[in-house]
């Protein structure tokens, strides 16, 4: 056998095994026929094919480790559409939770939907007053008004949310107040115009004033010891709502007043078991056995002493003090005690004599009326309200409280009157005061508006 017959694996010995040299073809840009033979030819395509299957295996992988190729952008698969999405809303403000049904048959509703959705609205709620919201919920695909949701609340957050049932009736759930307490601060001067001017230019909510002014009515006559550039200060707490709407009266928890002669600051404490008053920082109260004026915020027009009387026209002794204010003002007991008499006289007018447990007398003169519950005999405290300013009687050219204290019978000048300090905490409800105290400082601290 020689190697023609027996051909090799070896590609290398396929070519031609003659021994003269090869001939060497010029490069031409035509191609040139090649003479092989059939054997030749045979080996040729056992070598292709062998090679073409590598090439073939090759490519093969190369496909099945292709990056993939870009494509199109598909189209983005819509999202589930929510009960919400396909509803309108309507939001109306009613003055009661009566109104209701009114407002869901003004919103198009049939009488029957607009009544059964009130009335499940007023099952959840109850006869409670006062202002609500409605917001409205209608099926925006729906050719004629159709109820799914309903939201009564009240300033306070608390209502009722009525929802549509599978069987078309509804279905009402109670829903419970979310407040929340803001600390609020507030600073300002005492301006030319008065107090009240002065602490409503600073932010102090009006309905504080007076309790402001209470505050220090064993310390400070505002209108003969509060001068321009005098600085106070105020904390209160007001609650709000989940859209920090104030919810109710706010509270005041802290009064600071500071003048050229003096300061004091304030705070607000109610122990356990007592009534709400007012202490100093270490826990005195402030309450005094009397009271230096008995009206909030008036002025003192006359003292007590000799004067030339300006109805009767001779010399006497004045014996008390005039406070002159505006017709109504609140008068208060400067002392706890007990009611001598409320009735009119001549000259003082309405007039109340009270009977103090020292046995003190203080009498009020001019009152425009007397509080409804005032009437001899009746034990008072400290503070209580005897009626408002007048100007009643025939002694009197404007509308002011004649005040006088009779000790002994005689009487005596009420800005003379000595007051001793109040009464101290102590024990535990020293320490809840000052747990108290330390929560309004630090509101304060925190708060510079």
């Amino acid at each position: 056998m020689n190697g023609q017959d027996n051909p090799s694996f070896d590609p290398r010995a396929w070519v031609s095994q003659s021994d003269e040299p090869p001939v060497t073809t010029p490069q031409s840009d035509s191609v040139t026929p090649l003479n092989i033979g059939q054997n030749d030819l045979r080996r040729v395509l056992l070598a292709s094919g062998g090679a073409g299957l590598l090439l073939l295996s090759g490519l093969g992988a190369a496909w099945l480790m292709r990056a993939p190729l870009p494509q199109a952008e598909a189209a983005a698969a819509p999202e589930p559409v929510s009960p919400a999405a396909a509803l309108s809303q309507r939001i109306v403000n009613l003055g009661s939770l009566a109104e209701l049904e009114a407002a869901l048959l003004a919103n198009g509703l049939a009488p029957a939907e607009a009544a059964a959705a009130s009335a499940a609205a007023q099952a959840a709620i109850g006869a409670r007053p006062g202002e609500i919201r409605a917001v409205i919920y209608l099926d925006a695909a729906a050719s004629a008004p159709r109820l799914m949701r309903l939201e009564a609340s009240f300033l306070d957050s608390s209502g009722a949310v009525v929802t549509r049932q599978p069987d078309d009736t509804f279905a009402a759930q109670a829903v419970a107040a979310s407040l929340s307490s803001e600390i609020i601060m507030r600073r300002g001067e005492m301006n030319d115009a008065d107090f009240y001017s002065s602490a409503v230019a600073a932010g102090v909510t009006d309905s504080l004033i007076q309790t402001f002014a209470q505050a220090f009515v064993y310390d400070f006559n505002f209108q003969t010891e509060i001068t321009v550039g005098d600085v106070f200060e105020a904390v209160f707490e007001q609650q709000v709502n989940a859209s920090k709407q104030p919810v109710g009266a706010p509270r005041l928890l802290y009064a600071a007043l500071t003048t050229s002669a003096k300061s004091k600051a304030l705070y607000r404490f109610q122990p356990p078991g007592g009534e709400p008053g007012w202490f100093d920082g270490n826990g005195r109260s402030v309450k005094r056995s009397f009271m230096r004026t008995p009206v909030d915020g008036a002025r003192i027009t006359s003292r007590f002493g000799p004067r030339f009387h300006p109805v009767l026209h001779y010399n006497r002794l004045h014996g008390g003090i005039d406070l002159a204010a505006p017709v109504g003002t609140p008068i208060y007991a400067s002392a706890a005690g007990t009611v001598v008499s409320a009735s009119p006289s001549s000259c003082a007018g309405n007039m109340v004599v009270l009977k103090h447990d020292n046995g003190w007398e203080t009498r009020y003169f001019h009152l425009h009326q007397f509080a409804p519950d005032i009437a001899p005999g009746m034990r008072l405290a400290q503070g209580h309200q005897l009626g408002g300013v007048g100007n009643t009687g025939t002694c009197t050219t404007g509308p002011h409280l004649h005040y006088e204290v009779h000790i002994d019978g005689d009487k005596v000048d009420p800005e003379s009157i000595p007051t001793e300090e109040g009464e101290a905490l102590e024990g535990e409800v020293l320490k809840a005061f000052i747990t108290e105290r330390d929560r309004i400082d630090g509101a304060r601290a925190g708060r510079t508006g």
